[in-house]
């Protein structure tokens, strides 16, 4: 699979509640966020724009979260992106949430489904796409986006 890409993002007031906890929702939001960013490095381009530049819808068909530790306001999150699969027609992204070395807050996992945006079926995953998302022993170490 290609490196993983680290995406950091600061928790905002906006994202907490009244106790200064991170809402729940809010974790599939730095999911999704983080993923993008990703795809942003992988493709060369600007992540979901460029995703959608292979003909292809990629609707969500699995979304899994697993809260370790929690998040409070002005947190700097890590997010750790690598693509976990690829298959005949999808492909999904582990994101591990870190807020510092030593403590892991999440861990999630995306998988994402092709669909024809003309016929709205199921297609397989564009051999182009699936190139840069399958392993690459050539590729330098992580990357980073975000900040």
């Amino acid at each position: 699979m290609p490196n993983s890409v680290i995406v950091k993002r600061k928790v905002l007031f906006g994202d907490c509640d009244p106790e200064g906890i991170v809402y729940t929702p809010r974790f599939s939001y730095f999911v999704i966020e983080a993923v993008h960013d990703a795809l942003s490095v992988w493709l060369s381009g600007p992540g979901l724009r460029t995703l959608l530049g292979f003909d292809l819808l990629p609707p969500a068909r699995a979304f899994s979260l697993e809260f370790l530790h929690p998040v409070t306001w002005d947190d700097e999150l890590s997010m750790t992106v690598t693509v976990s699969s690829v298959s005949l027609h999808s492909f999904t992204f582990a994101i591990e949430g870190n807020l510092a070395p030593d403590i892991k807050a999440f861990t999630a996992s995306l998988t994402h489904v092709c669909v024809s945006p003309v016929t709205k079926e199921i297609i397989e995953v564009p051999q182009a796409l699936r190139a840069l998302l399958a392993p690459d022993e050539r590729r330098g170490s992580r990357a980073t986006a975000g900040g």
